[in-house]
């Protein structure tokens, strides 16, 4: 069993807990749908959310019942000209697939920043 990454990131529409909680779990769960993965495969998953997004953690995600995995939040760059509302994260995981096969999940209009990966 190898440890591998998944990225994903989801714009919100609006800065408000509810939404963020129902938009983030929606992420958390394309990503562990996409990759044919169960709770138990994740090892810890960072979350980062832009500076304009002040409503609530991403780690949010515990209410989806992940209890025993680490998480943590930061804000990203402050960069001008960057996507507004942005959360994204880094999930570790335990995984057989090989590195090429691991899908990166970008929702809506976050599927933006990554062109290069198709959704």
């Amino acid at each position: 069993m190898a440890v591998r990454a998944v990225r994903g990131a989801v714009q919100l529409e609006r800065d408000e807990a509810g939404h963020m909680e129902e938009q983030v779990g929606a992420l958390l769960t394309a990503v562990l749908e996409r990759n044919d993965l169960h709770t138990d495969d994740l090892i810890s998953i960072w979350f980062t959310a832009t500076p304009d997004l002040h409503c609530d953690f991403p780690a949010a995600a515990r209410k989806l019942g992940i209890a025993d995995v680490p998480l943590i939040c930061a804000q990203e760059l402050d960069i001008e000209g960057a996507m507004p509302r942005v959360v994204r994260l880094l999930a570790h995981i335990e995984s057989d697939r090989p590195r090429a096969d691991i899908n990166h999940v970008y929702l809506g209009a976050a599927a933006a920043l990554r062109k290069d990966i198709a959704q």
